[in-house]
Parts: structure tokens; sequence; C-alpha cells
């Protein structure tokens, strides 16, 4: 139970990997708010928690709307007064190639990915902050990470919520904030149609849920970008190479296809710890270490 007196929130917990994700937290002890946008669904996975002995509330609320967020918080607090943990799992697909979709549907998914987890994020930051303590989960997607054909919407917003953790994750650091993400996948409501009924059986959605376990818990990691399916996990990262300092005088660009290999070369690469990191290392790279520390500074 090592949950146990937590609160956790998870969004689009009515059903499929949300509502695996509510189960497997509640099993570890912690208080849910099951969020959906569907009141009867909520209810049924918060009545589904509470019949296993544990405790939940149910929340529905659509993840755009953000004084119905707001508002679920307030409740959570008066009920429960902290929120310790948030799994931003709420989405949905409208897959098209980008030749065909609409700039409607574009923005429908990236709305709900992004904007929905940013404003959820944003309604328990100030909670987590002043309690010194929190625990965020952003669901990402390989097709965030790698593309995938048909997706650029849900690609992008998926990527962009990647750049959310990142800088979460260090803005909430010295407030005992962790943020990380989470890449499943498993067979839900969105998958049927896009694998086979073989694949999803093994990617049955309960196996991504031990995930959260090792991205919310009291060690939990942060800037992590954890990938989870069918009982694999393994970890994925943004890197950047070592790379070739060639200037910017007349024929740099020539010398930079000459080199691209040399450019791309994986040997040595690094993760980051921030994002100026980039600017830090071309300044010194050029000979102006001086300029280099003022933007660490």
């Amino acid at each position: 139970m090592e949950l146990a007196g937590r609160v956790a929130i998870v969004t689009g917990a009515g059903g499929g990997l949300g509502r695996a994700h509510a189960l497997y937290l509640a099993s570890k002890g912690a208080k849910l708010v099951v969020n959906d946008v569907s009141e009867e669904s909520s209810a049924r996975v918060a009545t589904e928690i509470e019949a296993a002995g544990g405790q939940a509330m149910p929340a529905a609320a659509s993840v755009t709307d953000e004084l119905g967020v707001n508002k679920i918080v307030t409740q959570v607090l008066e009920r429960w007064g902290r929120v310790d943990i948030l799994v931003n799992n709420a989405g949905i697909l409208r897959d098209k190639s980008f030749a065909k979709m609409t700039m409607e549907e574009f923005r429908l998914v990236v709305d709900v990915h992004l904007m929905g987890a940013a404003i959820c994020s944003k309604a328990v930051w100030e909670t987590m902050r002043a309690q010194s303590y929190g625990r965020i989960v952003m669901t990402t997607s390989s097709s965030g990470l790698y593309g995938n054909f048909g997706q650029a919407n849900y690609g992008a917003a998926k990527m962009a919520l990647v750049g959310l953790m990142q800088t979460l994750a260090i803005e909430g650091e010295k407030y005992g904030i962790r943020v990380n993400a989470l890449a499943p996948t498993a067979a839900t409501q969105m998958t049927h149609g896009v694998l086979s009924e073989e694949s999803l059986t093994l990617l049955y959605a309960a196996k991504v849920s031990p995930a959260l376990l090792a991205l919310v818990g009291e060690a939990a990691p942060t800037r992590a970008i954890l990938c989870a399916g069918a009982g694999h996990f393994a970890r994925a990262n943004v890197t950047l190479t070592d790379g070739v300092y060639i200037g910017s005088g007349a024929g740099s660009g020539e010398q930079l296809v000459n080199q691209w290999d040399a450019v791309s070369d994986r040997a040595g690469e690094i993760v980051p710890a921030y994002g100026f990191f980039q600017a830090e290392r071309e300044l010194t790279s050029a000979g102006k270490s001086g300029e280099a520390m003022a933007v660490t500074r």
C-alpha cells in the first residue's frame, strides 16, 4: 500500500486505460478522483473502487472545461484536503492523413490532449506547491515521439506534452513536484480497428498501469519518459549529439552538408538537463565561454 493516504486524480478514467489506472492506484492505497466526461462512467468506476474496499469520488467534467476542472479540485480539497497525484490520461482520436485532415480536427485533438493536460495541471499546481509534494504524469505516445501515419494532430499534441513535462519538472523541482510522461500501448476503444485481435489481447490495458507506481511513488524520478505495453517497459529520451563546430562563414552550409554524418554521430550523445544547455555548448564551442556562463545564470 505504498500510496496509502495519497489523493490521486485520473482523467478520462471512465473506461479503458484510465479505468485501469484508477483501479491500480486504488489497489495501492490511493484515494481516487475518477474523472470522465460522462457522469455515468465516472460514477461506475468510483463505485467499482469502493466495492473493492477503496475510497473514490466521481468527478464528471471535460478536461477542456477550465471552470469545471477547478470546481473538481475545490471539491477534492474540501473532502480530502490535498491532491498528491494527477494522471493526465484523457484523450481522443481523429485519425486522417494530413492531406484530408481539417484544421478543426487538428485543433480538437490538440485541445483535449495538450490544453486539457495544461488545464488540469494548472488546477492542482498551487496546491502541490503549497504542500511541497506532487506527482504529475503526462500521457505521451510513440506517435508523438516517433511519428505515425494519419496522426499528425495526435502526434503533435503528444510530443507537445513531453515539452510541457520537461518544463514543469524543472519549475516544480524545488517544491517537491515531480513530473513524468508515460507512453502506453494498450487495447482501448482508440486502438480497436488499428491492431489485430491477437495483439489487442496481449496489450491489455491493466498491463500498462503498473508503470504508474514508478512515476508517482515516493521515489519517483522526474523528467522521465516511460514506455509501457504488454508487460514490457523501456525509457525514451530526447538526446543531443556531440556535434561539430563549423562556424557561420561563407560556405558553412556546404560544410554542414559534407559533415552531416559527423554531426549526426550518436556516439557520446547526452540527455540535456535543461533547454539552455544547447545554447551554452554552442557558445562555448564558438569561444564565448563567458556568454555561455551568463546563459546558465
